[in-house]
């Protein structure tokens, strides 16, 4: 008898959608039907759970969940119905920019001081908040890197050389100890977290759901190539600036030196894989399909929307004094360094 323990338990439900996709992978019910996911609010929780639970299946998977669910034929047109409803919203709100430089410029105009997430942080984020942003961003970085593996077969020449050795940094470079899901996960234990790959996934709020879910969207689709180099673009960017920002924010809160060293790492690493990225990656694919400028602007401006989206809704919650998780953290920080 096969064994599936490999994974995280499975997340509650948010509502009809994620229940029903929960249920088939579990042997004890039915999908939804495009009724229910035609109904459902695009960017609710629900949706974004149940979208994100398919694509998880292309990750860890979840304890109890037979491996073969990846493919289940039945679970795969859900899927595609969930992305379609996602990819449309998406589509339509992303400002047209059939400019690659138009969009990469943006990229480099800072918010106004104050305003950002991380400028939020530095300036007088407290260690409860600084726990709570590191437990959202656990979605991703406890599998950084890994949703734009997946471009890699859809690329060649000098943009899949570029992209494989900004990837080979991402992993550490051959080495355990300095892949970033490592140092993240390291970064994690300092503040006092739970490291287990899908612990917060239930605490999760809908727009953390959703940044992660796009990574994946664009990942998982051949079509959607240009699309995942541009957000892999706004990624990298995006990230040295606001990096430097949060390590500071861990030293301010005397958060431990593994939490301000993730940051301290990107922001370095992250400088030159901007480089990269824009004259390589970019570069190259342009060169060899030029027809793909508008994909790659679209995957720019849509990193922006959902993350001022995600931005927005943490900066409500904290402003107000509120938690920004479905369910707020223990109070204990366990400071290991």
């Amino acid at each position: 008898m096969a064994h599936h323990l490999e994974g995280p338990r499975p997340p509650a439900a948010r509502g009809p959608l994620s229940a029903g996709v929960l249920d088939h992978l579990l042997g004890t019910g039915p999908l939804p039907d495009a009724e229910a996911v035609g109904g459902a609010p695009v960017d609710g929780d629900d949706l974004q759970l149940a979208l994100y639970v398919c694509y998880e299946l292309h990750y860890r998977g979840f304890a109890g969940v037979d491996p073969d669910r990846e493919w289940d034929p039945d679970l795969l047109r859900t899927r595609a119905a969930l992305e379609r409803r996602f990819l449309t919203a998406l589509r339509a709100r992303t400002p047209v920019c059939d400019s690659v430089e138009d969009a990469l410029a943006e990229l480099l105009v800072e918010p106004v001081e104050g305003t950002g997430v991380t400028h939020f942080l530095r300036d007088e984020g407290e260690l409860w908040q600084l726990r709570e942003y590191a437990a959202q961003r656990s979605l991703y970085h406890l599998k950084e890197a890994d949703p734009h593996a997946w471009v890699l077969p859809r690329l060649w020449g000098r943009a899949k050389a570029a992209m494989a050795a900004v990837e080979f940094d991402e992993y550490g470079g051959g080495r355990p100890d300095r892949v970033h899901a490592r140092l993240f996960a390291d970064l994690m234990t300092d503040l006092g977290l739970d490291t287990t790959y899908g612990r917060y996934l239930d605490a999760a709020c809908a727009q953390t759901l959703a940044t992660v879910n796009l990574m994946s969207l664009l990942g998982l689709h051949r079509s959607l190539r240009g699309a995942l180099v541009g957000h892999f673009a706004a990624v990298e960017i995006t990230s040295s600036p606001g990096s430097r920002r949060l390590a500071e924010a861990m030293r301010r809160t005397g958060a431990g030196l593994a939490a301000a060293y993730f940051y301290d790492e990107h922001v370095e690493a992250d400088a030159v894989h901007e480089q990269v990225v824009r004259h390589d990656v970019i570069g190259g694919l342009l060169e060899e399909e030029p027809w793909l400028a508008p994909d790659i602007a679209f995957g720019i401006g849509v990193t922006g929307l959902l993350e001022d989206r995600l931005a927005a809704r943490l900066l409500d919650d904290w402003r107000a004094g509120r938690s920004s998780l479905r369910a707020p953290l223990p109070a204990e920080v366990a400071h290991t360094s």
